[in-house]
């Protein structure tokens, strides 16, 4: 190799050197194909092999097949994203901290709260990353509304609502009837991790789990859950029982000077802003706010891979991933 031929060559091995590797604990979870597809487009990441119960799954993705043991043995494999079965995200998310590898563990992250906690001891005691797998914490609507929140400029906040429906057809519906939360586990978690981060830890939650739609089975299809604060109060409605629900699904709050409502918050998302009186960037009266591109994941796995490299904190902490999981399985009544 001649001197030149190595200079022109040098920085796409920094590039490769650079890139983290990641493994897949399971690809059955509705967010895994999607995420797998953003490591492998990103230059941060390369994506070593995955572990699944169903080989022709792994197959389908074009990834190559390993099992759980080698997985968590190899010293190269620095992340492991936990996408499998929601009953089994607490087990090998402790089992992957256990090998000492830094995690990116799917929502919901455990069906109880010693799993939890324990998962996050761990983390502690081995100063290991654990980035939660909720996918609105890089959306630039959620991003504003926060914003907005914290400098005031919506005043007074005293109330929040948020709703994220679907429709799933029989398979599913078992699936998710295997918690008592139903969809306010599955899908509600979305709305009350945002919630949450906002808004700190309630006082108090008042769960409806609703069983209506016309099925045979135990799922709760049509749920609430009531919010309290000191001042403030945020009702959240989930159901499985809505076509085209999409572009209906939103998150609203609203204070003493204004309004702020993302909806729909994907497909494209929206965002308009109501002001009494003008604060911050925003004028008097109603607005719609120009938001940046915005794709599922591509924030999240961005963040995960540069804090692996630099050794950084995440944006959201461990004590914040406590507080929502509490507040999820209370909202689940479980």
């Amino acid at each position: 190799m001649t001197r030149r031929s190595l200079l022109a060559a040098l920085p796409a091995v920094a590039a490769a050197q650079s890139r983290v590797k990641i493994a897949f604990l399971g690809l059955s979870h509705s967010h895994a194909m999607g995420k797998l597809q953003v490591c492998r487009q990103s230059g941060g990441w390369e994506v070593v092999a995955a572990a699944d119960p169903d080989k022709t799954r792994v197959a389908k993705a074009g990834v190559p097949l390993a099992s759980k043991e080698e997985i968590l043995r190899d010293p190269s494999i620095q992340v492991v994203a936990v996408e499998s079965d929601v009953k089994d995200h607490g087990r090998h998310g402790i089992e992957v901290l256990e090998a000492g590898k830094h995690m990116h563990l799917e929502k919901p992250p455990a069906d109880t709260m010693a799993d939890l906690e324990r998962i996050v001891r761990l983390a502690r005691e081995k100063k290991l990353l654990v980035q939660g797998g909720y996918m609105w914490r890089h959306h630039p609507g959620m991003h504003a509304i926060f914003d907005a929140v914290k400098q005031g400029w919506l005043g007074d906040v005293h109330m929040i609502r948020g709703q994220m429906n679907t429709l799933v057809d029989a398979r599913a519906r078992k699936d998710w009837a295997r918690f008592r939360g139903g969809q306010m586990f599955e899908q509600g978690c979305h709305i009350i991790d945002a919630l949450v981060r906002l808004m700190g830890k309630p006082a108090r939650i008042s769960p409806f789990l609703r069983h209506d739609g016309k099925f045979d089975d135990t799922l709760a299809d049509n749920t609430a859950a009531v919010f309290e604060w000191a001042r403030a109060i945020a009702v959240i409605t989930h159901s499985v029982l809505q076509p085209d629900a999409g572009q209906h699904r939103m998150f609203e709050v609203m204070g003493s000077n204004g309004t702020a409502v993302l909806r729909p918050i994907e497909g494209p998302p929206k965002l308009e802003i109501d002001l009494a009186k003008a604060a911050g960037p925003y004028r008097k009266g109603r607005q719609e706010v120009a938001l940046p591109a915005y794709a599922r994941y591509v924030g999240d796995m961005a963040e995960l891979a540069r804090c692996v490299r630099t050794g950084s904190a995440l944006n959201v902490t461990l004590e914040q991933e406590l507080d929502v999981q509490r507040a999820v399985l209370a909202a689940c009544g479980m």
